[in-house]
């Protein structure tokens, strides 16, 4: 039985990835930070209690700003494969609090790595990448075009990319970088805009909320469904040899386009409704970002499925059914079950 080991396992990526490799039948082991709330809500429908036979599903508490626990950690389980999904990964809070981002975003990747050296753990090492790191680069965007960041967090995600490159050519390692472009859910946490405008529609449209604050709505995205997307990254890792690669839909669609689809889901004027707030604004801003994802197509043999309308529908429509099991007292506010 494979052994993986998943930061940010508590996350939208990190839950739908530790499902996936449960139905591949791994032992996957997941890193939480310590908090005195509960904070594990996307895989409460994985997690088995401790004294439970053949459980396959582990939860450790660790930190990627603490070298000594992570590295603890790999020596203890020996993975047979890494995935570094953790991150401070709200972008315009990038620039709020840059220090903590850069050292858990790029610093957390290279103390992850340096372990795996150092420890002589030979783990197949995954990086969550970001299509951010593009920044202000045109599009369409693949393996080979420039970085140009534009945020903190594009900083020291360049920082964590580069680390993963170097590591691979400077001690062989199989260590590759997944360079995601924007991929969704009904899991996506509520400050993320298309999660915020998915709920906001449903709370609108139920009389629970009157109006829907965003800021800039001509920025344009290549958005997927990110319960897709975590397959790639264990695809990646399958291959002879390590590399890099661009996943992404290959399509480009504003925030606006995502209102007026999300909106006329349930048949609502969203200029009614959407008022502009210049605090969501970003001090610079990345106008485009679309991804070129043939060498994922062709080497890896992935490829979406799920399409933009579709998958405005699929949150929309999480939200409301959230709402309504919550009127029904079945379930509670979150959406994680989707």
């Amino acid at each position: 039985m494979k052994k993986a080991l998943i930061t940010g396992v508590t996350g939208q990526d990190g839950s739908y990835l530790a499902e996936f490799l449960l139905h591949k039948g791994y032992e996957v082991h997941g890193i939480k930070r310590r908090s005195s709330s509960f904070n594990t809500g996307r895989v409460d429908s994985i997690y088995t209690d401790l004294h439970e036979h053949n459980k396959r599903f582990f939860l450790h508490f660790g930190d990627l700003s603490d070298t000594s626990s992570l590295w603890t950690l790999l020596y203890d389980i020996r993975p047979d494969e890494v995935y570094n999904l953790a991150a401070q990964s709200h972008v315009r809070v990038s620039f709020d609090i840059p220090e903590s981002t850069g050292d858990i975003t790029g610093m957390g990747a290279l103390r992850l790595l340096e372990g795996l050296r150092k420890t002589g753990v030979k783990a197949r090492f995954y990086q969550a990448s970001s299509s951010e790191m593009f920044g202000s680069t045109a599009p369409p965007q693949n393996e080979t075009t420039l970085f140009h960041p534009r945020s903190p967090y594009a900083c020291a995600k360049l920082f964590a990319h580069t680390m993963t490159v170097n590591y691979r050519e400077s001690y062989n390692m199989f260590a590759v970088s997944g360079i995601l472009f924007n991929h969704e859910s009904p899991r996506r946490g509520e400050t993320f805009v298309t999660r915020k405008i998915a709920r906001a529609v449903a709370h609108i449209k139920a009389g629970l909320q009157e109006k829907l604050y965003l800021g800039n709505l001509d920025a344009k995205r290549d958005w997927g469904f990110a319960k897709e997307y975590v397959e790639a990254m264990w695809m990646m890792l399958q291959q002879e040899a390590p590399a890099d690669y661009v996943i992404g839909t290959g399509e480009t669609h504003s925030v606006r386009d995502y209102v007026e689809a999300a909106f006329g889901h349930v048949n609502l004027d969203w200029t009614r409704y959407v008022d502009f707030d210049g605090r969501y604004n970003r001090p610079a801003e990345v106008d485009a970002l679309q991804a070129d994802p043939d060498k994922a197509r062709e080497q890896l043999g992935w490829r979406h499925q799920t399409g933009f309308s579709e998958l405005v529908r699929l949150m929309v429509d999480a939200e409301i059914d959230a709402i309504e099991r919550q009127r029904a007292g079945v379930l509670p506010a979150a959406v994680y079950n989707a």
